[in-house]
């Protein structure tokens, strides 16, 4: 039998030189998005009665979705749980507004089938798709990839490659 032990110098990402941080950053691009990220943005559309169910933040740029329930109680849900900055509660705010121009049999007979409500959808999708670009951008971010390594206390070797036995 034969024994052989190796030895290695690993770095914390701190310790790396300047060159060995940009190859570590580039090596861990996808670090923050290589699982499911979008999760939380689709639990909180499901939390307002609208169902993402697809989007393209490349070239086709686009959310798709579904209301769940009606478009009166999404906009009701997005201005009890949203915040008046947020451009989800300024879109619910100027769909209610709308609604309230419709005269008054358009109101009590109001479904999701209409031009209406079709239109607060597409402006919701809109919203979300914004919403869903900018966390991808945050999360691939340099600053995001160094905050990950650092929760993480990756180790590194010289040349900013993870190490790993």
């Amino acid at each position: 039998m034969k024994t052989i032990t190796k030895k290695y110098n690993v770095y914390s990402f701190d310790e790396l030189t300047e060159e060995g941080k940009e190859r570590a950053i580039e090596k861990l691009f996808d670090l923050n998005v290589n699982y499911e990220w979008w999760d939380g943005t689709y639990d909180d559309a499901k939390n307002i009665g609208l169902q993402i169910e697809e989007f393209d933040l490349d070239r086709g740029s686009y959310v798709k979705g579904k209301f769940m329930i009606s478009s009166l109680d999404v906009a009701d849900a997005i201005m009890k749980d949203h915040g008046k900055q947020c451009e989800t509660y300024k879109t619910a705010a100027q769909f209610k507004r709308d609604f309230k121009k419709l005269p008054k049999d358009e109101r009590e007979d109001f479904s999701n089938d209409n031009d209406l409500a079709e239109e607060f959808l597409k402006s919701l999708c809109e919203d979300y798709r914004i919403i869903l670009q900018g966390e991808y951008e945050y999360l691939t971010s340099e600053e995001a990839i160094i905050e990950s390594i650092h929760a993480n206390e990756y180790e590194f070797t010289a040349d900013g490659k993870i190490f790993s036995f």
